[in-house]
């Protein structure tokens, strides 16, 4: 499946040229990454072949099913990202920097699987949260015994706080 992902450039005029991915749960498990339970995105990859080198640029937009942070729930993250590469030539493979990957000069292909996972896995928020959280329409049990804790801190209140609370 990885070689669904390979580009083929050597025979590629000079000029832009645009490659479209549907990505699905079946694309992370070769990455073996399960923080996602299903996927549904769209990858575009743009590829600008010069004489010496080339630039990619891969933009990723959909959805991906994630559990909340905080409630435990399910929902559909909106994702949207892109990610710029320049692609040089020279003795041997090198992907050491972020932005520059050197290729073999004998190279006539590129997997551009591994990039976009990474543009999808960076463009997911870090923190998690259903919008039904952050709206306050969202009933799970989870929530109420936060709230329920959140309570029992606040009549816990040190006297020496009120103390110096007072000086202000």
């Amino acid at each position: 499946m990885r070689s669904d992902y390979l580009i083929s450039f050597k025979g590629l005029k000079q000029g832009e040229h645009h490659f479209d991915y549907d990505i699905d749960k079946k694309f992370f498990d070769l990455f073996t990454y399960d923080d996602y339970l299903d996927a549904n995105i769209q990858a575009d990859v743009t590829l600008v072949k010069k004489s010496t080198l080339m630039e990619l640029t891969f933009h990723i937009k959909g959805n991906v099913l994630v559990n909340c942070d905080l409630s435990g729930e399910e929902f559909n993250q909106p994702i949207e990202g892109t990610l710029d590469i320049i692609v040089k030539f020279g003795e041997k493979f090198n992907n050491d920097d972020e932005v520059i990957l050197i290729l073999p000069h004998e190279s006539h292909s590129l997997d551009v699987a591994q990039y976009i996972y990474e543009t999808t896995i960076l463009s997911t928020p870090i923190k998690r949260v259903h919008p039904g959280v952050l709206d306050g329409s969202l009933k799970s049990e989870a929530l109420e015994k936060l709230k329920e804790l959140e309570n029992k801190k606040e009549e816990k209140i040190d006297p020496r706080w009120d103390k110096l609370k007072g000086l202000i």
